[in-house]
């Protein structure tokens, strides 16, 4: 029954209803390998702490011995790597935190030993000004951290932003998923999961044919937290799963960190929560970030403003920077004055100037020429 080194009682482990991560290490450290523990005496087995005679008759479930010659097969005919926690090969970060998965799927390379690894994590439904965070956060730490490797869940909003910008500079990513690598959730994002084989893993801790239900999800963000040195949460409202992540990486005493938004912002409400309440440091962009992990801060690059610049700039945000330019400091009711529209349709070119380091927002929204 058992031909792939143990593979099959590895996954049989995983597998056995009610058997968590930590009482599966339980019964391997009871018992003293994993296929003992499907041999050990049922007697034996009771004795151990909150092993009732539910679980142990679970160990012996036939259904459960099907479903692993299923996985088995899947994993062969797709080249899935699986690692079991006890294997070489698991990440150490993940392997260091108590309710870490038994196993991980592994479609791509899963390789963050001695490297760095920045877990980057918000809201589904990310502002403009959110993904212009992320993409020059990504951007930044690129420049001076090449080796980096970006976790998220691919999910909408913050998370694809994030797999996207590290996958644009180079950088090795890793999606972890809530449901099996079987499929993909959401299935529009099949192309860049892809790309994501090539230039880093997929991962779950379910096995193929898991159905999708919440409390995956909520799950699989312990994983995104614990393959990291440190946490971000780009936007999150005042409750979702970027909030649990944060939560359960401090759990881990590992650094969180979180964007700033105004007050009136929904979208920034969870992260001035986690600032204010202590829960995470408040950083305005990378340098902040590697100065608290003391990451080698090599100077990150300032990008020219250059003529051809100019050149990828609108009519509306070359007229906006013509006014600037002009009066010295402009505030942005004045720069709505000024140009006849309304701040909410300035305001997205406002940002897109800044972070092409056109313009600088000085305190009370006004606005100057950053570099000529």
């Amino acid at each position: 029954m058992d031909t792939n080194g143990g593979l099959y009682y590895k996954i049989a482990l995983s597998m056995i209803p009610k058997i968590g991560p930590v009482m599966a290490r339980r019964l391997v450290k009871h018992v003293g390998s994993v296929e003992g523990v499907f041999r050990e005496n049922k007697n034996r087995l009771r004795k151990i702490p909150s092993m009732g005679d539910y679980l142990v008759s679970a160990l012996s479930d036939k259904q459960v011995f099907k479903k692993v010659e299923k996985e088995l097969a899947f994993i062969e005919r797709y080249n899935i790597q699986v690692l079991f926690y006890m294997d070489a090969g698991y990440p150490g970060r993940l392997c260091n935190c108590d309710d870490a998965p038994v196993i991980l799927y592994v479609r791509g390379e899963l390789d963050t030993e001695g490297k760095k690894v920045l877990s980057i994590v918000g809201t589904r439904r990310a502002t403009d000004r959110g993904m212009a965070l992320c993409n020059r956060l990504v951007d930044d730490l690129a420049d001076s951290n090449p080796g980096l490797v970006i976790v998220s869940g691919l999910a909408y909003g913050v998370d694809i932003c994030a797999h996207r910008a590290a996958l644009k500079n180079g950088l090795k990513t890793i999606a972890v998923l809530g449901h099996g690598l079987d499929t993909i959730y959401p299935s529009i994002h099949r192309k860049i999961a892809a790309e994501i084989t090539r230039q880093g893993a997929l991962v779950s801790e379910f096995s193929s044919q898991t159905s999708f239900v919440r409390g995956n999800f909520v799950s699989r963000n312990r994983i995104i937290a614990g393959l990291a040195d440190a946490t971000v949460v780009v936007e999150s409202g005042e409750k979702g799963g970027a909030l649990i992540t944060a939560d359960i990486a401090n759990s881990y005493n590992r650094e969180v960190f979180a964007f700033p938004g105004r007050v009136e912002d929904k979208c920034s409400r969870g992260c001035n929560h986690l600032i204010k309440t202590n829960k995470a440091s408040l950083i305005e962009g990378a340098s902040d970030l590697q100065y608290v992990l003391g990451w080698e801060m090599k100077r990150i690059k300032q990008k020219a403003v250059q003529r051809e610049m100019f050149s990828d700039l609108g009519d509306d945000a070359r007229q906006l920077l013509d006014f600037i330019k002009e009066h010295g400091v402009l505030s942005i009711d004045e720069l709505g004055s000024l140009s006849q529209r309304p701040v909410s349709n300035i305001s997205p070119l406002l940002l897109d100037l800044e972070m092409k380091g056109l313009v600088r927002c000085l305190p009370g929204s006004r606005y100057k020429i950053l570099a000529e």
